[in-house]
């Protein structure tokens, strides 16, 4: 499958083209850049790869899916673009701005007959999936809550103003791991802590507390600013607890200059000294890293659109996570529990 980039920021460089080249059955067939600098990255990064000025460009030359990382602002008219043109698309997080311009993304895919799917790569870390293992494996027993915590220092990263915040940026990431691994919501509490910037009130830090059909709980909570970082969880059951207090392992390694197809049999692994601990009437043990692996979110999309299977993360999933940002939106305004419908 040829897929193509539109966008070479962080997104672009770090979190979807590496992987994309990590990734089998999947070739990386080209770039959208315009700004100087950004182009000048894509030469250093992919000096054979070609450069298209804008998605119609990159259409136009052919491509069989595409990936759209640009500011979130920007993301409807070129989703909409690729799917008028008969193209598979992935969709960078957040994938709208709201549940309804979501569920018209999906409906647009639908009535084309495209493949539509959103990089919640972060279903694919190496500790969400450790967790997902021993959920199924009902090493908790019944699963009473969920603690997920993720405190960055990365104040420079905070994108504000309306269309920004971090509820949207880690909030999509954090939620849509909670209905990963516990279904779907029925309720949403929320606090956000704003700030002001230049360019408008931003909720900078966040919590949040979702009750799901289930009958679960899961706490999720994120910050910027605190000059902290902390990667958690915590898992609690009728039969025991797990908790994991690990590191941000693909990224980190992204950040340091390593790429997946260096050693992709290692790629993706908590060291042994930070696996997780479950605790049970038996006593407690480490639990073995599962493998963190974004090249395997390309690969099941790569799937979807060859075999007509589902892609790896639906638009009716993404548009659930939509739904539970829009509700903490109103219950942190309001102070008020708020019911999905």
């Amino acid at each position: 499958m040829k897929i193509g980039i539109v966008g070479y920021g962080t997104g672009g460089k770090h979190f979807h083209a590496p992987f994309i080249n990590a990734a089998q059955g999947v070739e990386l067939a080209g770039i959208v850049a315009r700004a100087p600098e950004t182009i000048a990255r894509v030469k250093a990064d992919f000096p054979d790869i070609p450069i298209y000025a804008s998605l119609t460009e990159m259409l136009a030359a052919g491509v069989d899916a595409v990936t759209i990382t640009t500011p979130p602002q920007t993301r409807r008219e070129l989703v909409l673009e690729a799917i008028e043109a008969g193209v598979a698309v992935i969709a960078d997080k957040p994938f709208a701005p709201d549940a309804k311009t979501g569920r018209e993304l999906a409906a647009a895919a639908k009535a084309k007959g495209v493949v539509l799917s959103v990089y919640h790569n972060r279903r694919f870390d190496h500790d969400v999936r450790t967790l997902k293992k021993l959920i199924e494996q009902n090493r908790v027993g019944k699963v009473w809550r969920l603690h997920n915590r993720m405190d960055l220092d990365d104040a420079n990263t905070l994108e504000g103003g309306e269309t920004g915040g971090l509820l949207r940026d880690l909030g999509s990431h954090v939620v849509d791991q909670a209905l990963f691994l516990l279904g779907p919501v029925k309720s949403v509490y929320a606090q956000l802590d704003i700030i002001d910037l230049p360019v408008g009130p931003t909720d900078a830090s966040f919590v949040l507390t979702l009750t799901h059909h289930n009958g679960t709980k899961s706490y999720l909570s994120a910050t910027k600013l605190n000059r902290f970082v902390c990667r958690e969880f915590r898992l609690y059951g009728d039969a025991g607890s797990f908790v994991s207090q690990g590191t941000d392992v693909q990224a980190q390694a992204i950040f340091a200059g390593q790429r997946p197809t260096d050693d992709l049999a290692n790629w993706g692994f908590e060291q042994p000294e930070r696996w997780g601990t479950l605790n049970t009437p038996q006593g407690s043990e480490r639990v073995p890293s599962e493998q963190g692996a974004y090249h395997a979110y390309y690969e099941a999309f790569a799937k979807a659109v060859k075999e007509g299977s589902e892609p790896p993360v639906t638009p009716e999933q993404a548009i659930e996570v939509l739904a539970v940002l829009d509700a903490a939106f109103i219950s942190a305004r309001e102070n008020s529990v708020v019911e999905l419908a």
